[in-house]
């Protein structure tokens, strides 16, 4: 498969289990839905001096999870949304890092009816936004280790766990008047199948098996009339299920499975079941996906 260009190896947004420590598969995580909340953030605007009674020096945010505002890389609005369409194009000062975020507009990410039509865009920490920052080419900021504790790029809050982390960013948010309100919000949680703790999107670097090719042959041989199916209504499912289709991660980094058959030296990669002649190679430490 390798050799015909069917797999391959990328560093992509995975659900990362920061319990048992590996990247789980879609049909691995568990979507709950749970009582949380939804946090109101005011955003200082750059240029303006920020000032909590006057809305013309800062943009409110709507979001669930106040802990990865520290890897933000942008604020997102609906481009048809005519009250933010005057900041467009402008940036935000991030609170608690200080760092310059641009204002972009972004109509598949951001209704304006949910919060206050204004969203936070963390690329290396959910996937719609991971989504986001690949259409508007945004840097990627991970803030987590893979125990999903706050690394190096959270500042102050390094070395916290994600949940301490988030009590900590909201106690300061409110200390500088930049935290708005809180609101009950029902919203599904993402829960690893394997360990029961919550799923974690996380920047890794992965094995991928490409979906297409099959999935092409697949949707021809229903549109020509080769596979039936009945009732026929299982038909639209099936077409929509493979054209939305995403490449398969078969990589995971457990203890048990058939370890990758990839070898390195450097800047070399072989894949070969035998390791390849000559000293310093060594195995890549994954192993498969067991459905894989």
């Amino acid at each position: 498969l390798y050799a015909q260009g069917l797999i391959y190896k990328d560093k992509r947004l995975v659900n990362w289990d920061p319990k048992l420590l590996t990247a789980i598969s879609d049909l691995e995580v568990q979507q709950i839905e749970v009582k949380g909340s939804l946090w109101h953030l005011r955003y200082p605007l750059e240029g303006k001096e920020f000032n909590p009674e006057d809305p013309a020096t800062f943009i409110v945010v709507a979001t669930t999870r106040p802990e990865t505002m520290l890897g933000d890389t942008a604020v997102a609005v609906n481009p048809e949304d005519d009250r933010y369409k005057s900041v467009v194009g402008k940036n935000v000062v991030l609170p608690l890092v200080g760092r310059k975020i641009p204002i972009i507009a972004d109509g598949i990410l951001v209704d304006p009816k949910f919060g206050t039509g204004v969203v936070k865009v963390t690329p290396a920490h959910d996937h719609n936004d991971y989504a986001t920052g690949l259409r508007n080419n945004l840097p990627m900021i991970n803030i987590f280790t893979e125990t999903a504790f706050v690394n190096e790029n959270g500042g102050p809050y390094q070395g916290l766990e994600r949940f301490a982390a988030r009590k900590k960013v909201l106690e300061d948010l409110k200390a500088l008047e930049l935290l708005v309100e809180e609101k009950p919000h029902k919203l599904p949680l993402a829960k690893s199948q394997r360990s029961g703790v919550p799923v974690e999107p996380r920047l890794s670097p992965q094995w991928y098996v490409k979906t297409k090719p099959l999935a092409e042959r697949a949707l021809k041989a229903v549109a020509d009339g080769r596979t039936k199916f009945v009732p026929d209504q299982w038909t639209a499912t099936f077409n929509r299920w493979l054209e939305n289709i995403q490449d398969w991660c078969v990589s995971r980094q457990l203890w048990w499975g058939h370890r990758i058959p990839v070898w390195y030296r450097g800047e070399e990669m072989v894949v070969s079941v035998t390791q390849p002649e000559g000293e310093g190679w060594r195995q890549d430490e994954d192993v498969l996906d067991t459905w894989f």
